[in-house]
């Protein structure tokens, strides 16, 4: 099955092209189910047909789904969405709040990632288009498997073992409901899920990300940003979409002045995503809403493109090896090297960007190795390591690190 992510920033159209390219996958003759992740949903708007929970038919080999949190609750997650409940009922809250408050931070992006792999194993479909939350959101909806393994390798297991030790003695003087082992087994299946969910969307060969702009200012500074933040948790992109441009002739001198400085935004978008193609889509002279529209949107998105073909697929992230020195590369864009920070604990190298972290655990031959520096060049973060000698054998191609790393603040 193949997978297609849209996501940008909150107006730029996403949902429209979402629903575009859903229904040119399936004019195709491809089985193509769009889903839509982001809380406030438009989906059905734009395709001018209810949708539900569930998937709903829309037209022929077409069908649309809204992500419903609630229902997911209930539905999958068992024995934890009974104890959440319980636990805020047992404090005096009315049962339908408590029901609301066991949505917890990072539930809505773990519902969207459960359904990612309910219809990645079911096999049912050839193509899934999901139609993400803005930019923020679907940075957390990425990230989330990372934080998630963090939590179930350090924490989790000390949690499970002191509950298990201490809940007889402790429960009969506490008013509250303790976590039964029923709800860590839970927990556990959740992360499992999580975790084959990560392994398919990192898989650049049928899994992919499509950033959604306008050729403005504010609109491309974060679009850029949301790649860096994509490839630094080792997702590929492989398309712009350019949308809303004016069309060449307007007419009126002051929609003339806007098309001229869109067409300079536009250079700069062609250069600052190189490789990635762009592609755009005019402004049209009527509301994206309704089959007609969308199909109209579509012809003039991907023409002769198949939608369903991957643009780019090569790696964000390698690792090589060099006798007893090791180099990490992840693939950075538009960042400087005085905006990394890293400091590496044990097995994990924590990697700043701005106000942006993430945790990586590194394999064991680097756990204990030695962070020598770091180096950006050509828009990809180098990290070198050093073993000590004897402790590991040449093997491998040599790492392409340039000239000799620096220092890297924090290391």
């Amino acid at each position: 099955m193949r997978i297609i992510l849209y996501t940008g920033k909150g107006g730029v159209g996403k949902t429209t092209v979402a629903a575009a390219t859903a229904l040119r996958c399936a004019q195709g003759g491809r089985r193509t189910l769009v889903i839509s992740t982001d809380p406030a949903h438009s989906l059905a708007d734009a395709f001018d047909h209810p949708l539900g929970g569930a998937p709903t038919p829309i037209c022929r080999n077409l069908w649309g789904q809204e992500v419903n949190v609630l229902e997911e609750i209930r539905a999958h997650w068992g024995e934890v969405a009974q104890y959440l409940t319980a636990l805020f009922a047992s404090r005096g809250i009315d049962e339908v709040v408590a029901e609301e408050m066991a949505v917890l931070p990072g539930t809505e992006e773990l519902c969207g990632l459960l359904q990612i792999r309910r219809h990645a194993t079911e096999g049912r479909l050839d193509c899934l288009i999901v139609d993400c939350a803005p930019t923020g959101e679907t940075l957390r909806l990425l990230s989330f498997p990372d934080a998630a393994r963090w939590y179930m390798e350090k924490l989790f297991p000390w949690e499970r073992r002191l509950m298990r030790t201490v809940r007889p003695a402790i429960q009969p003087l506490v008013d509250i409901p303790l976590p039964r082992d029923q709800v860590f087994a839970g927990i556990e299946q959740l992360f499992r899920h999580v975790e084959e969910v990560k392994r398919l969307l990192e898989d650049g060969s049928r899994s992919t990300v499509r950033l959604v702009l306008n050729p403005e200012k504010m609109v491309i500074n974060e679009a850029q940003r949301g790649l860096t933040y994509l490839n630094l948790y080792g997702y590929v992109a492989d398309a712009v979409v350019n949308n809303r441009v004016f069309p060449a002739a307007l007419g009126e001198r002051s929609l003339e002045r806007w098309r001229k400085i869109q067409a300079r935004y536009g250079e700069i978008i062609r250069q600052a995503f190189a490789p990635l193609p762009v592609w755009e889509v005019p402004l049209f002279d009527r509301e994206i809403v309704g089959l007609p529209m969308l199909n109209r949107m579509a012809e003039t998105l991907f023409r002769e493109r198949d939608p369903m073909a991957v643009y780019v697929s090569e790696p964000v992230q390698t690792l090589r090896k060099d006798r007893q020195r090791y180099t990490l590369s992840l693939q950075v864009p538009f960042v400087q090297e005085k905006e990394v920070i890293l400091h590496k604990l044990g097995d994990e190298l924590v990697v700043s960007l701005g106000n942006f972290r993430r945790t990586l655990f590194l394999p064991r031959a680097l756990a204990a190795a030695e962070a020598e520096g770091a180096t950006v060049e050509a828009g990809w973060l180098r990290i070198t390591f050093r073993r000590e000698s004897g402790d590991a054998e040449a093997e491998g191609a040599p790492a392409r690190s340039g000239r000799e790393p620096k220092q890297p603040r924090g290391a």
